[in-house]
């Protein structure tokens, strides 16, 4: 089983911290969606027939597209892939795209999962982030898809923003919590270069939180969360029972994908390949028939760093005896030996011959997977 990926680079505004490849410019969006459905027919031998399990219309602002727009992309998928093994699509959305309307439309469609970009419930934070919504919409969106029959909700949060105090965060959680949504993806607020706020942290217009408030705010989110029943299966998501991702599992799991778009990134085991991040060159190569796809082979120390930066962010762990199987004794050894001091100093934790992070070593889990690569 396989995942598809479609990166619809579309947004009406451009968020402060956002360094994903995405455009304000409308133009484009009809070449995109035709782009798309003729990706979708030139690189259907990827997975070698494959069935497709889950979709994920990702972005960018994926609900900036419209009822006609994912009527050509599904019979495109319907034709070319199938949709008869498809257990999850999801659509990513912002809270102010979600009007009863748009809603109703999305009905007629296969999506049976909507991820709302929620980022903070409060609105100094939402200005703060360039958001289009205000925190008054965001619940109100989370009504209205249930009261339109979508129970498989998930919504982001970013934390560790500038004056960002425990109070504020609290508030935040206490108003998810009281949502009671199946999933949620909460993420350390970064400043990628580039962005406008990095921008602003460079010109002394603002202040990053410090370590210790970064530190408690990320244990306030695992402590609430997992009291309220959650279970923090990977590094930046939490879900009830049952209502885990399967699709962005199924990457932190080593599963085949496939991803269209620009700047989308596809996964088949022995390479991975990546579209180019201009959406002008990306249609012109889609219409020549020769698409702007780099590609990487990966050797084994690749897919063993693959292995573990992937494989160690989640609730599994690294069990010792499939990292044998697959890497040999050499790289197990390896990986055992630059383990054993974040073993001893209790950043990692071992159990039935499992490897996983503990709650502190979550927090600087980039410093220790950097320690377990192979070079």
């Amino acid at each position: 089983m396989a995942g598809l990926y479609i990166h619809v680079p579309f947004c009406a505004g451009r968020c402060t911290y956002c360094d994903f490849f995405s455009q304000t410019e409308t133009k484009y969006k009809a070449p995109f969606v035709q782009a798309i459905v003729r990706e979708l027919e030139m690189r259907k031998e990827y997975l070698n027939d494959e069935p497709i399990e889950t979709i994920y219309f990702g972005g960018g602002t994926p609900s900036q597209l419209q009822l006609s727009d994912f009527e050509c992309i599904f019979e495109s998928i319907e034709r070319f892939y199938g949709l008869s093994a498809c257990r999850e699509i999801t659509l990513e959305a912002n809270p102010d795209d979600l009007s009863p309307e748009y809603l109703s439309t999305l009905q007629s469609l296969p999506f049976n999962r909507i991820s709302l970009g929620v980022q903070s419930f409060r609105d100094e934070d939402l200005r703060m982030l360039n958001r289009r919504h205000n925190g008054r919409q965001a619940v109100d969106a989370i009504h209205l898809c249930r009261d339109k029959g979508y129970t498989n909700l998930s919504l982001d949060l970013i934390y560790g923003l500038p004056g960002q105090t425990p109070e504020m965060w609290e508030e935040n959680l206490d108003t998810a919590l009281r949502l009671d949504m199946p999933h949620l993806s909460a993420y350390h607020l970064s400043y990628e270069e580039g962005t406008v706020i990095h921008r602003q942290l460079e010109n002394g217009m603002i202040r990053p939180v410090d370590e210790e408030t970064s530190v408690h705010l990320f244990h306030t989110l695992i402590n609430r969360l997992t009291a309220a029943g959650y279970l923090h299966y990977e590094l930046s998501n939490f879900g009830k029972p049952d209502c885990f991702s399967r699709h962005n599992t199924a990457y932190w799991t080593g599963r085949k994908y496939i991803g269209l778009g620009p700047a989308a990134h596809s996964y088949d085991h022995v390479s991975r390949q990546w579209n180019i991040a201009s959406l002008p060159e990306y249609i012109r190569g889609i219409i020549r028939g020769t698409p702007a796809i780099e590609k990487e082979i990966l050797d084994l120390r690749s897919q063993y760093n693959d292995y573990v930066m992937t494989r160690l962010r989640t609730m599994w762990g690294i069990r010792l005896s499939t990292l044998r199987e697959t890497f040999g004794q050499e790289l197990s050894a390896y990986f055992l030996r630059q383990a054993q001091p974040h073993l001893r100093n209790g950043m990692l934790q071992k159990t039935d011959e499992t490897i996983r992070f503990t709650s502190s070593g979550l927090f600087v889990s980039d410093g220790i997977l950097s320690d377990l690569m192979k070079l």
